[in-house]
C-alpha cells in the first residue's frame, strides 16, 4: 500500500514538473517569436533638390526606403523637371522677368506636390543649391547675389515642404557630388548579392566623372590614400573610405569660354566692325551687343567699353586657326609640382575609366559620337564639323536650336584642348573617358550626389511589424507566467508533503 503511494506521489511529481518545463518553454517561446519574427516596416522618404545652374533650373525629386545601407540611403530619382527661363543669376533686375521666373518655378514644384503623398509633404527636405553662375555673381555683386538667395528662400519656405536652405556650393562641392552620382548609379558603392542583402562589389572599382557646365568645369577621381592637399578630399559612403582629388575651374565652363574665345577673336581683327571668326560655319553670321562679351568676371573689359556697341560676326571656318585661338584661353607652362593640369593647378595622372556628361556629353553628340572614341577619331570630328557649311550643319543637326549649333566648332575644339591639352588625356587614356547623358535612366549631375550625401543626416520612419499584437502579446505572457507561478507552488507543496 505504501509503495503504491510513493509511486503515486512520484508520478504527480513527475506530471507537475513537465507542466512546469512546458510552462517555461512556452513562456520562452512567445517571447522569442514575438522579438525574432517582428520586423521593421520603413516608409518611403523624399527628398526634393533644386539645381541652380548658370543658365537654368531643375528640380528633382528623389525617393529611398527609410531603411539605409551604412548610413547611406539608396536613393532613386523619381521626377526632373527643369524650370523654364534664364538660370538665377539673371534675377533682381526685371522685376517683370522674375515674375516669370517664379511662376516656372511654381509650375514645376506643383508636379513635384502631386507626386509626394500629402502626409509626406512636411517632412520632405527641400534644398537649393547655386553652382558657378552665382559663385560669378557673388564675386561681381554680392549684394544682388545675396538679395536673390534672400528671395527664394522666402518663396520656397512658402511650400508646404521642410524647407532647409538656400545656397551657393563650392565648385569642389559640385565636383565631389557629380563624382558620387557617377558611381552611384553604375552600382560602384554597392550591389545585391545572392542573399538579396547589399555590399561592397568585389574590389571596389570606381570611375572619374567630369562636368561641363555652362560657368565652369569640374574633375573628379579616386587617387591613392597618401595623397594630400586642398583639392583631396577623404570622405565616407556605404561604410567605406575614399580619397578624391576634385577640382573646379571657374571660368571654363562652355558658356563662359565662349566669351574669353570671342574676346580673342575680338582683339585679333583688324576691323572691329566686321569681324572673320574661324568657329563659325561658313555662311553664318550674328551680330553682338558687346556686353554679350564682356559682362562677366571671366573676360578683361576693353579700353573705352561700350556695352550697346554691335559687333558683327561672319564665318570665316578655319579649323587649326579656331583651335590656336581655343588654346589661347588656357595656361599649359606654369606649374609648381610633377604633375599639373592648366593655370598651375596640381594633378594627378589620370587613371581608369571616366563618365563625362553635362557639355561634354551635347558637343561629343553634335559631333556624331555616342559613348566613347578614341583621341584621332575626336580630332578628326572636329576638324570636318568646323568645315561643314551651315545650311549642311542645319539640314543634319535638326535636333540642335540655331542657338547652340553655332558654338560646337570651338565648343569641340576646347572640349579636345581641355581633356588632351589639360588633363593629359592621351591616345591610351582617351578610349576611357564615356560621353553620356544619364545613366539607368537618371540625370548625371550634382543633385543625386548632393541628395545622398544629405540622406544621411535625415531620420528615417520606423514602424515595429509583430507577430502578434500587444494585446495577444501581453496575454500569453501572463497566462503562461501565471502556470508557471502555481506549477511552482504545486511543486513546492509536494515536496513539503513527501518530506513528512
Amino acid at each position: 500500500m505504501a509503495s503504491k503511494r510513493q509511486v503515486g506521489y512520484k508520478c504527480c511529481i513527475a506530471g507537475v514538473v513537465l507542466l512546469l518545463l512546458t510552462s517555461i518553454a512556452a513562456l520562452i517561446a512567445v517571447a522569442v517569436i514575438q522579438d525574432t519574427w517582428s520586423f521593421k516596416e520603413y516608409t518611403l522618404e523624399y527628398g526634393i533638390v533644386i539645381d541652380s545652374g548658370s543658365s537654368r533650373s531643375n528640380v528633382y525629386l528623389y525617393a529611398w526606403p527609410g531603411e539605409k545601407e551604412n548610413e547611406t540611403g539608396v536613393v532613386t530619382e523619381i521626377k526632373n523637371c527643369r524650370v523654364s527661363g534664364d538660370g538665377i543669376s539673371e534675377m533682381k533686375v526685371d522685376p517683370e522677368k522674375d515674375a516669370k521666373s517664379l511662376k516656372a518655378f511654381s509650375d514645376c514644384m506643383g508636379e513635384v506636390m502631386k507626386a509626394i503623398p500629402a502626409a509626406k509633404h512636411n517632412t520632405t527636405p527641400l534644398f537649393l543649391g547655386a553652382t558657378a553662375g552665382m559663385r560669378l555673381l557673388r564675386e561681381r555683386d554680392e549684394q544682388r547675389s545675396n538679395e536673390i538667395l534672400a528671395s527664394l528662400r522666402e518663396y520656397l519656405i512658402s511650400f508646404p515642404f521642410a524647407f532647409q536652405n538656400a545656397s551657393i556650393i563650392t565648385g569642389q562641392e559640385e565636383g565631389l557630388y557629380g563624382w558620387i552620382t557617377v558611381n552611384y548609379l553604375m552600382g560602384n558603392f554597392f550591389e545585391k548579392n545572392l542573399w538579396n542583402t547589399y555590399a561592397r562589389p568585389e574590389g571596389g572599382k570606381t570611375v572619374g566623372s567630369m562636368d561641363l557646365g555652362g560657368a565652369s568645369t569640374q574633375i573628379a577621381f579616386v587617387v591613392d590614400d597618401d595623397l594630400r592637399g586642398p583639392d583631396y578630399m577623404h570622405i565616407k559612403l556605404y561604410g567605406y573610405p575614399y580619397n578624391v582629388y576634385t577640382h573646379s575651374f571657374l571660368c571654363y565652363g562652355k558658356n563662359e569660354a565662349e566669351k574669353r574665345i570671342l574676346d580673342k577673336i575680338v582683339r585679333e581683327s583688324s576691323n572691329p566692325t566686321y569681324i572673320m571668326n574661324p568657329c563659325y560655319a561658313e555662311g553664318y553670321n550674328i551680330t553682338y551687343n558687346a556686353s554679350f562679351i564682356y559682362d562677366t568676371e571671366c573676360t578683361k573689359k576693353p579700353k573705352n567699353y561700350n556695352p550697346t556697341q554691335e559687333i558683327f560676326m561672319v564665318g570665316a571656318p578655319d579649323s587649326n586657326k579656331c583651335g590656336s585661338i581655343v588654346k589661347s584661353i588656357f595656361d599649359f607652362k606654369t606649374c609648381s609640382s610633377s604633375h599639373c593640369s592648366f593655370d598651375g593647378v596640381e594633378q594627378p595622372p589620370v587613371t581608369g575609366e571616366f563618365m563625362a556628361y553635362a557639355g561634354f556629353f551635347y558637343t561629343a553628340r553634335a559631333l556624331g559620337i555616342n559613348g566613347s572614341s578614341d583621341l584621332d577619331q575626336f580630332n578628326s570630328s572636329v576638324s570636318k564639323f568646323c568645315h561643314t557649311h551651315w545650311t549642311v550643319l542645319k539640314q543634319e543637326k535638326t535636333w540642335i536650336s540655331d542657338r547652340y549649333l553655332k558654338t560646337y566648332c570651338y565648343a569641340a575644339h576646347y572640349v579636345f584642348s581641355l581633356l588632351g591639352d589639360g588633363y593629359k588625356f592621351d591616345k591610351e587614356t582617351w578610349k576611357n573617358i564615356n560621353f553620356e547623358k544619364e545613366v539607368k535612366k537618371t540625370s548625371i549631375g550634382w543633385s543625386l550626389g548632393y541628395m545622398l550625401s544629405m540622406s544621411n543626416m535625415i531620420p528615417s520612419e520606423v514602424k515595429q511589424i509583430s507577430p502578434m499584437t500587444n494585446g495577444v502579446f501581453a496575454g500569453l505572457i501572463f497566462l503562461f507566467s501565471a502556470l508557471t507561478i502555481v506549477t511552482f507552488i504545486v511543486v513546492f507543496i509536494i515536496l513539503v508533503r513527501t518530506c513528512y
